[in-house]
């Protein structure tokens, strides 16, 4: 009788909300270019770019985010800046497990800094579906090693159709792409799963490197990974408007800084070869379905999302390569971490949807 009397008593206190004893549900988006967390009823809290500056003489991780972006390429020998994430998966698991811990006092850490009693971290993160299960792993344990007590994993793509206001678990299928700075995701996303799904890893990253060798081709100027990004950001588009931007490197025959003028053309022509083989990516991925997902497609369109949709024209040029209307996300850069804080409200909808 007594024993009974304890079982009740504490599924009564269980049931009782306290704020210092709860715990608290963080969003994770592990991006190659930027790292995006969010909280449960806060929405997102962190915006980082996904970058370290390691000192090897004290062993110590000094700067992280837009700081250690910031120097890239202008810091002595014995600094050297990391970039955890390639691809979309971890490639230096100790440098993410210190990135996530600095963010995680930037950011969540500060929400408990007065309570009682630290809260139990429970977090939610995207993986790219083409992660191998020992990538997974790895994000699993670098979240755990940063502190957090559980975590789920959930499929990138649907995450990312979940924030562009989709119904992932509907049985019309939709076509979503995401333009991310280290990887291509086009995925046909119904009935609570992916249906078909091509990922190319010539994403933002790529483009750069891309540029680079462009630049160093035609005008014999060597650019450091910052102008890259910067010309790519300031000159292409799809809309011919024919910007020009003075730019200075250091020259491949003398070694010493030269200024050259690059175009909006220059930028274009460099990429136009990327951008094409993403619409061949589509239309393979649809020339690969069935007639009913075609059909559904070409009525619903294509959605666009992921930092490089920004791209003025970008949409429209798509949309003319393979006739079909494509639509640009709104909120394109949050859509990936805006669908984990929908999921996260919907708990019936995110236990099917995790992997881990």
């Amino acid at each position: 009788m007594r024993s009974i009397i304890m079982i009740n008593v504490i599924e009564s206190i269980k049931k009782i909300k306290l704020p210092f004893f709860s715990d608290m549900e963080i969003y994770f988006d592990l991006g190659t270019s930027v790292t995006k967390i969010a909280i449960k009823d806060k929405g997102l809290i962190l915006r980082e770019a996904t970058y370290l500056a390691f000192n090897q003489k004290v062993k110590d991780y000094l700067f992280i985010g837009e700081e250690a972006k910031s120097i890239l390429g202008k810091t002595p020998d014995f600094i050297k800046i990391i970039r955890p994430v390639v691809s979309g998966v971890i490639s230096d698991f100790d440098a993410e497990v210190a990135l996530v811990k600095k963010f995680l006092d930037r950011s969540a850490n500060l929400y408990v800094s007065n309570s009682m009693i630290k809260p139990l971290f429970r977090g939610i993160a995207i993986v790219p579906s083409i992660a191998t299960e020992i990538e997974q792993k790895a994000v699993e344990e670098s979240l755990f090693k940063a502190g957090l007590s559980n975590v789920f994993l959930v499929e990138r793509a649907l995450a990312t159709a979940t924030g562009c206001g989709l119904n992932v678990f509907s049985h019309q299928p939709n076509f979503v792409t995401d333009l991310g700075g280290g990887l291509i995701e086009l995925s046909i996303i119904g009935s609570g799963g992916i249906i078909a799904q091509k990922t190319l890893k010539n994403g933002g990253d790529h483009m750069n490197k891309t540029i680079y060798n462009y630049i160093y081709l035609k005008y014999g100027v060597i650019l450091g990974e910052s102008s890259c990004e910067e010309l790519k950001i300031k000159l292409l588009n799809f809309i011919d408007d024919d910007r020009v931007v003075t730019i200075r490197g250091k020259s491949l025959e003398t070694g010493l800084p030269k200024t050259v003028r690059v175009k909006s053309s220059d930028i274009k022509e460099a990429l136009l070869s990327t951008f094409n083989l993403i619409i061949d990516s589509i239309k393979e991925l649809l020339e690969s379905s069935a007639p009913e997902i075609v059909d559904e497609t070409l009525k619903r369109g294509i959605i666009l999302t992921g930092g490089l949709s920004k791209i003025p024209g970008l949409d429209r040029f798509i949309s003319q390569e393979i006739k079909i209307d494509v639509i640009t996300n709104p909120d394109y850069q949050y859509a990936t971490i805006n669908g984990l804080t929908k999921l996260g409200l919907r708990k019936d909808e995110l236990s099917k949807l995790v992997i881990r």
